[in-house]
Protein backbone atom coordinates (compact mmCIF):
# COMPACT_ATOMS: atom_id res chain seq x y z
CA UNK A 1 0.00 0.00 0.00
CA UNK A 2 1.37 3.42 -1.01
CA UNK A 3 2.03 5.81 1.84
CA UNK A 4 0.50 9.26 1.78
CA UNK A 5 2.69 11.95 0.27
CA UNK A 6 4.29 14.45 2.59
CA UNK A 7 3.50 18.14 2.21
CA UNK A 8 6.91 18.63 0.60
CA UNK A 9 6.31 15.81 -1.89
CA UNK A 10 2.88 17.21 -2.78
CA UNK A 11 4.37 20.70 -3.22
CA UNK A 12 7.09 19.30 -5.50
CA UNK A 13 4.45 17.42 -7.50
CA UNK A 14 2.46 20.66 -7.85
CA UNK A 15 5.58 22.46 -9.14
CA UNK A 16 6.18 19.61 -11.58
CA UNK A 17 2.54 19.86 -12.65
CA UNK A 18 2.93 23.61 -13.16
CA UNK A 19 5.91 22.99 -15.44
CA UNK A 20 3.98 20.26 -17.25
CA UNK A 21 0.99 22.56 -17.67
CA UNK A 22 3.11 25.34 -19.16
CA UNK A 23 4.88 22.92 -21.50
CA UNK A 24 1.56 21.29 -22.53
CA UNK A 25 0.07 24.67 -23.39
CA UNK A 26 2.52 24.91 -26.32
CA UNK A 27 1.17 21.97 -28.36
CA UNK A 28 -2.35 22.90 -27.28
CA UNK A 29 -1.91 26.43 -28.64
CA UNK A 30 -0.51 25.15 -31.94
CA UNK A 31 -3.46 22.74 -32.29
CA UNK A 32 -5.91 25.56 -31.54
CA UNK A 33 -4.38 27.85 -34.16
CA UNK A 34 -4.26 25.16 -36.86
CA UNK A 35 -7.82 23.95 -36.20
CA UNK A 36 -9.10 27.54 -35.96
CA UNK A 37 -7.89 28.12 -39.54
CA UNK A 38 -10.11 25.27 -40.72
CA UNK A 39 -13.31 26.71 -39.23
CA UNK A 40 -15.84 28.39 -41.51
CA UNK A 41 -15.20 32.14 -41.76
CA UNK A 42 -18.23 32.96 -39.59
CA UNK A 43 -16.76 30.89 -36.74
CA UNK A 44 -13.22 32.26 -36.94
CA UNK A 45 -13.72 34.95 -34.33
CA UNK A 46 -10.98 35.14 -31.67
CA UNK A 47 -10.24 31.99 -29.72
CA UNK A 48 -11.21 31.88 -26.03
CA UNK A 49 -7.79 32.82 -24.61
CA UNK A 50 -7.93 36.10 -26.58
CA UNK A 51 -11.60 36.70 -25.73
CA UNK A 52 -10.95 36.10 -22.03
CA UNK A 53 -7.79 38.21 -21.88
CA UNK A 54 -9.37 41.15 -23.69
CA UNK A 55 -12.51 40.99 -21.53
CA UNK A 56 -10.35 41.15 -18.41
CA UNK A 57 -8.20 43.94 -19.93
CA UNK A 58 -11.34 45.98 -20.69
CA UNK A 59 -12.63 45.40 -17.16
CA UNK A 60 -9.28 46.59 -15.75
CA UNK A 61 -9.32 49.65 -18.04
CA UNK A 62 -6.19 48.53 -19.90
CA UNK A 63 -7.44 47.51 -23.33
CA UNK A 64 -7.35 51.05 -24.79
CA UNK A 65 -3.63 51.24 -24.02
CA UNK A 66 -2.76 47.89 -25.63
CA UNK A 67 -1.46 47.65 -29.18
CA UNK A 68 -1.69 44.45 -31.21
CA UNK A 69 1.62 43.03 -29.94
CA UNK A 70 0.70 43.76 -26.31
CA UNK A 71 -2.67 42.07 -26.76
CA UNK A 72 -0.96 39.00 -28.23
CA UNK A 73 1.65 38.95 -25.47
CA UNK A 74 -0.97 39.31 -22.75
CA UNK A 75 -3.04 36.55 -24.32
CA UNK A 76 -0.09 34.16 -24.45
CA UNK A 77 0.98 35.02 -20.91
CA UNK A 78 -2.53 34.47 -19.57
CA UNK A 79 -3.00 31.24 -21.52
CA UNK A 80 0.32 29.73 -20.45
CA UNK A 81 -0.25 30.97 -16.88
CA UNK A 82 -3.66 29.29 -16.70
CA UNK A 83 -2.18 26.13 -18.22
CA UNK A 84 0.52 26.16 -15.54
CA UNK A 85 -1.89 26.86 -12.69
CA UNK A 86 -4.26 24.07 -13.67
CA UNK A 87 -1.28 21.80 -14.32
CA UNK A 88 -0.19 22.41 -10.71
CA UNK A 89 -3.55 21.06 -9.55
CA UNK A 90 -3.03 17.99 -11.70
CA UNK A 91 0.47 17.47 -10.34
CA UNK A 92 -0.78 17.62 -6.76
CA UNK A 93 -3.45 14.92 -7.27
CA UNK A 94 -2.38 12.74 -10.21
CA UNK A 95 -0.26 10.37 -8.14
CA UNK A 96 -3.30 9.44 -6.07
CA UNK A 97 -5.37 8.36 -9.08
CA UNK A 98 -4.90 4.73 -10.15
CA UNK A 99 -5.11 4.98 -13.95
CA UNK A 100 -2.76 5.05 -16.93
CA UNK A 101 -0.98 8.38 -17.34
CA UNK A 102 -2.49 9.23 -20.73
CA UNK A 103 -5.96 8.46 -19.41
CA UNK A 104 -5.49 10.67 -16.32
CA UNK A 105 -4.07 13.48 -18.43
CA UNK A 106 -6.80 13.44 -21.07
CA UNK A 107 -9.52 13.12 -18.41
CA UNK A 108 -8.03 16.08 -16.54
CA UNK A 109 -7.90 18.11 -19.75
CA UNK A 110 -11.60 17.40 -20.31
CA UNK A 111 -12.32 18.29 -16.68
CA UNK A 112 -10.52 21.63 -17.13
CA UNK A 113 -12.54 22.34 -20.30
CA UNK A 114 -15.81 21.42 -18.59
CA UNK A 115 -15.08 23.36 -15.41
CA UNK A 116 -13.82 26.40 -17.30
CA UNK A 117 -16.27 26.67 -20.22
CA UNK A 118 -19.41 25.37 -18.54
CA UNK A 119 -18.72 26.73 -15.04
CA UNK A 120 -16.03 29.22 -14.08
CA UNK A 121 -15.93 31.48 -17.15
CA UNK A 122 -19.68 31.85 -17.76
CA UNK A 123 -20.37 31.90 -14.02
CA UNK A 124 -18.04 34.86 -13.56
CA UNK A 125 -19.41 36.65 -16.65
CA UNK A 126 -16.10 36.45 -18.50
CA UNK A 127 -17.23 34.31 -21.46
CA UNK A 128 -20.50 32.95 -22.83
CA UNK A 129 -21.24 29.38 -21.82
CA UNK A 130 -19.84 26.82 -24.28
CA UNK A 131 -23.33 25.73 -25.34
CA UNK A 132 -23.83 29.21 -26.85
CA UNK A 133 -20.81 28.75 -29.16
CA UNK A 134 -20.87 26.79 -32.44
CA UNK A 135 -20.36 23.03 -32.11
CA UNK A 136 -17.19 23.10 -34.27
CA UNK A 137 -15.58 25.65 -31.95
CA UNK A 138 -16.46 23.51 -28.94
CA UNK A 139 -14.98 20.44 -30.66
CA UNK A 140 -11.83 22.47 -31.41
CA UNK A 141 -11.50 23.47 -27.76
CA UNK A 142 -12.30 19.98 -26.46
CA UNK A 143 -9.69 18.48 -28.78
CA UNK A 144 -7.15 21.12 -27.74
CA UNK A 145 -7.77 20.30 -24.07
CA UNK A 146 -7.25 16.61 -24.85
CA UNK A 147 -3.90 17.48 -26.46
CA UNK A 148 -3.04 19.58 -23.39
CA UNK A 149 -4.04 16.82 -20.99
CA UNK A 150 -2.14 14.06 -22.79
CA UNK A 151 0.99 16.23 -22.94
CA UNK A 152 0.57 17.30 -19.31
CA UNK A 153 0.32 13.67 -18.20
CA UNK A 154 3.41 12.63 -20.16
CA UNK A 155 5.57 15.57 -19.04
CA UNK A 156 4.63 15.27 -15.37
CA UNK A 157 5.22 11.53 -15.42
CA UNK A 158 8.74 11.95 -16.80
CA UNK A 159 9.60 14.67 -14.29
CA UNK A 160 8.06 12.73 -11.38
CA UNK A 161 10.08 9.65 -12.35
CA UNK A 162 13.25 11.74 -12.29
CA UNK A 163 12.49 13.02 -8.77
CA UNK A 164 11.73 9.52 -7.47
CA UNK A 165 14.61 7.58 -9.00
CA UNK A 166 17.69 6.68 -7.03
CA UNK A 167 19.88 7.96 -9.85
CA UNK A 168 21.48 11.37 -10.04
CA UNK A 169 18.84 13.87 -11.01
CA UNK A 170 19.28 16.40 -13.81
CA UNK A 171 18.91 19.38 -11.48
CA UNK A 172 20.69 17.97 -8.43
CA UNK A 173 23.91 19.30 -6.91
CA UNK A 174 25.38 15.82 -7.00
CA UNK A 175 28.88 15.49 -8.39
CA UNK A 176 27.96 12.09 -9.80
CA UNK A 177 27.64 11.98 -13.58
CA UNK A 178 24.13 12.00 -14.98
CA UNK A 179 23.08 8.61 -16.35
CA UNK A 180 23.32 9.94 -19.92
CA UNK A 181 27.01 10.83 -19.49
Amino acid sequence: MEMAKTTEQTALSAVIGFIGGVVATGPMTVAMILWHRRLPATERYPLPPREITMKLARHAGLSDRMDSETRSGATLLAHFGYGGATGALYGAVAGRIPAPTWCKGVAFGLLVWTGSYLGLLPGSGILKIATDHPARRNLLMIGAHMVWGATLGAVTQVLEEETESGRAKPFSKSLLPHRDV
